[in-house]
């Protein structure tokens, strides 16, 4: 038998520790590409609730809302108290309506950090659907049981420094990649927010998040429940909905 030497054990132990993780890294990409697919729409409409409880206090508001890519989306609010606030998204700008002084405003720069009606998400939270399979670098960091379902764990890297949240952690359904739990960290490793999922239901052949909890822990006593009812995915809406004629009428 020919006597193996330490330079061949050591290349055959590396040979060894390489193939699993190109594997694996191929294989948290196509788990972060099947839930894509679950939760990025060509168009949406639906009518919803944000309830937000904050410092032993609770508020409900209800709005109507259409999107349509990741460029443009279009929200009313229809509780009595912010009753004719709309938003209005075009490509990467994003405009706000008050029906008190009958204005509309451009938020950007810093603005797009602030809380959007009071909740737990910022506007810049509310204004990106593209696919996280473009804009991060996932590996498989392990798995474990979350809320009785077996999960896989995904530890994302942003692609560009542009990105809000530098890194994420997934837990994805093994049996169906809902995304059951998510955290944003900032660059330094802090994590900034938390999210999930109460509620998925079956459209078609996809499965989409209808009631959902997000906190801010920059906020304490602090969560945002998001109910969406009458969904309706992927049917074609009018250019006119989301024009800034409709955000002024």
């Amino acid at each position: 038998m020919k006597k193996l030497t330490f330079l061949a054990i050591l290349l055959a132990v590396s040979v060894i520790m390489v193939l699993p993780v190109k594997a694996q890294n191929q294989s948290a990409l196509d788990i972060l590409k099947k839930v894509d697919d679950n939760e990025v729409y060509d168009t949406i409409r639906y009518e919803g609730e944000m309830i937000i409880d904050y410092q032993n206090r609770r508020y409900v508001k209800t709005m109507t809302a259409s999107a349509k890519g990741n460029s443009d989306s279009f929200v009313e609010f229809t509780n009595p108290e912010d009753r004719g606030t709309k938003y209005l998204k075009k490509g990467s700008r994003l405009y706000v309506y008050s029906p008190d002084n009958e204005e509309v405003m451009l938020i950007s720069g810093h603005m797009l950090k602030e809380s959007m009606m009071g909740s737990d998400l910022s506007y810049e939270d509310t204004i990106d659907n593209e696919k996280l399979s473009v804009r991060y670098d996932p590996v498989i960091a392990g798995s474990e049981t979350y809320g009785g379902r077996e999960a896989w764990i995904l530890d994302l890297t942003a692609k560009k420094r542009t990105e809000s949240y530098p890194k994420q952690r997934l837990w994805v359904d093994k049996e169906n990649y809902d995304l059951l739990h998510y955290e944003l960290f900032a660059l330094s490793g802090a994590k900034l927010k938390e999210y999930t999922l109460i509620r998925a239901e079956t459209f078609g052949t996809r499965r989409f998040p209808v009631e959902s909890e997000m906190r801010d822990l920059l906020r304490k006593g602090s969560k945002t429940t998001f109910v969406l009812h009458t969904i309706v995915l992927d049917e074609p809406i009018s250019d006119s909905v989301f024009s800034m004629r409709n955000l002024e009428r």
